[in-house]
């Protein structure tokens, strides 16, 4: 799947990487019992959805606040 839409939606604000990260995030947390999953689970199953880079990955999960 190759997302090319990086405008953010007006529903939410998130564009489709933010959108397939959370969800992707989402679901990994569930597997592990609701503890943090770490970050190179989390881009290697990214990558099953997305062709991004690993800074990319990185910029967008701090735009979403995550590793605070």
């Amino acid at each position: 799947m190759k997302l090319q839409n990086s405008i953010p939606n007006v529903r939410d604000g998130l564009n489709d990487v933010e959108r397939t990260v959370l969800y992707v995030l989402h679901i990994t947390q569930q597997e592990m019992a609701g503890r943090a999953v770490p970050t190179a689970m989390l881009y290697g199953r990214v990558l099953e959805y997305i062709n991004i880079s690993e800074n990319e990955l990185m910029t967008c999960l701090q735009r979403l606040g995550a590793g605070r």
